[in-house]
């Protein structure tokens, strides 16, 4: 986007984000945020921040802020985030995640999935109205094989999604826990997928 925004004006583009997005977010002495923040965003698009979700077109959906909906996804601080002029623990509550909604069912894309990835496709159904999730690509912030995966796996098997596509934060041992009960798709660079 920085590169984006040094060559194009204002007038071409709008942004839609949780509206902790671009607040400066620190972990240890490191500096984790988006590089351009908020007040300098609002001079180079049309910055609409929100938590709750947005209608994109008529077929993406900007979900915004992921409740908790179940009882073995709990987000964890990472790092501080400034408030207020205060450093307090970002709970990352500006993880979100698109919806695409079609005729046969929806497709959820995600980020990292810090609100856990069951907690998104729930409240996709929820937003979408629409119980038929077809597929999920995207992170699914699981590292270790443990009791959250196993709960994951059978979570997106009783969904019944046929298209699985978990890829940058979920670690091969998770890829193939998940496969041994679920197809695991290849993603990589120059992936199509027409919807």
């Amino acid at each position: 986007m920085k590169y984006y925004f040094e060559q194009n004006n204002k007038s071409k583009i709008s942004v839609i984000a949780h509206q902790d997005s671009f607040k400066e977010k620190i972990k240890g002495k490191l500096k984790i945020c988006f590089p351009i923040l908020e007040n300098e965003l609002k001079e180079k698009c049309n910055l609409i921040l929100s938590k709750a979700p947005k209608k994109v077109n008529d077929n993406i959906i900007f979900l915004g802020e992921i409740p908790r909906m179940n009882d073995f996804e709990n987000r964890k601080p990472i790092g501080k985030q400034l408030e207020d002029g205060k450093l307090v623990d970002d709970y990352v509550m500006d993880d979100t995640a698109l919806a695409y909604k079609s005729n046969n069912g929806i497709y959820i894309i995600t980020g990292c999935s810090h609100s856990g990835i069951c907690n998104i496709v729930e409240y996709a159904k929820k937003v979408c109205n629409d119980d038929r999730v077809i597929g999920v690509i995207g992170g699914f912030h699981l590292f270790e094989v443990n009791k959250q995966v196993y709960k994951t796996i059978e979570y997106l098997r009783m969904n019944n999604i046929k298209e699985l596509y978990p890829c940058h934060c979920t670690s091969f041992a998770v890829k193939a826990e998940i496969h041994k009960v679920l197809p695991v798709k290849e993603i990589g660079v120059g992936l199509e997928i027409n919807w």
